[in-house]
């Protein structure tokens, strides 16, 4: 039996093809480690003498925050991954692919021109989240190991990074609080580390100073919870569309 790259009926799981676009994005349906340990026994596969198994798999996560893209499809090697048209700042969340070395193409969703392609290695029972990132002349890939360990009683995790190509070094703050993370250039990113539960307005600013680029207001930082939080646009555009903005998505809850 040929192997796909992609797990069958993985895009049939409702909180794991979940794609988000201009929705409060302070939170995401998150993915349980408990759901997805379970969820993983309804894909078997059949070895040659007919028994079935579970195959090895990580989990894939997507981000395309390349501006001025057309819609995009993603693919692992042969098999797509989405179900709609990938547009700016749409995060694609955990689909379970097949360890080892897979390719990575992005395409034109209209065209079906490649747009990129990549490799990585996927390791067994690993999360990733990968963004398409720069400009859609010079478009790259910036692909991220998550680490989704359940945060301290009151406490969220949380990760940041820059894909925005010309904003420079910057910080992340919480409004009126404190600085969360700093000094992080383009397709720079932090840790994931603890903070206070807490609800606010996210602020990134030019790193070491009081220059606001962009914010995003009634954010929740929920406890038990673990999110990327990104910066994403350009600084030097008239196009609304694609202007400085951050977003969050939830990883994993508890």
């Amino acid at each position: 039996m040929l192997f796909s790259n992609v797990i069958p009926f993985e895009l049939h799981k409702c909180f794991i093809m979940k794609i988000l676009k201009n929705t409060p994005k302070n939170w995401f349906a998150g993915v349980s480690i408990v759901c997805l340990s379970t969820l993983l026994l309804s894909s078997c596969l059949k070895s040659s003498n007919n028994d079935y198994y579970n195959p090895p798999v990580a989990y894939f996560a997507f981000i395309q925050a390349s501006p001025d893209e057309p819609p995009v499809n993603l693919f692992l090697n042969n098999n797509q991954v989405n179900f709609n048209p990938l547009l700016f700042d749409d995060y694609l969340g955990y689909v379970r692919a097949y360890t080892g070395l897979r390719t990575i193409n992005v395409n034109n969703a209209s065209t079906m021109t490649q747009i990129l392609s990549d490799t990585a290695h996927l390791y067994q029972n690993q999360y990733y989240t990968m963004f398409m990132v720069n400009k859609p002349s010079t478009p790259q890939t910036l692909l991220l190991k998550d680490t989704l360990t359940q945060p301290a009683s009151g406490k969220a995790i949380i990760r940041f990074v820059n894909v925005s190509p010309d904003a420079g070094a910057v910080d992340l703050w919480i409004q009126g609080g404190a600085k969360l993370v700093q000094n992080k250039a383009f397709k720079g990113y932090s840790a994931f580390i603890p903070v206070s539960a807490t609800a606010g307005t996210l602020q990134v600013t030019q790193a070491g100073t009081s220059t606001v680029l962009a914010t995003l207001p009634a954010a929740q930082l929920l406890a038990g919870s673990v999110y990327t939080i990104w910066l994403y646009g350009l600084a030097n555009t008239t196009v609304t569309g694609e202007k400085l903005g951050i977003n969050i998505t939830c990883n994993a809850n508890y």
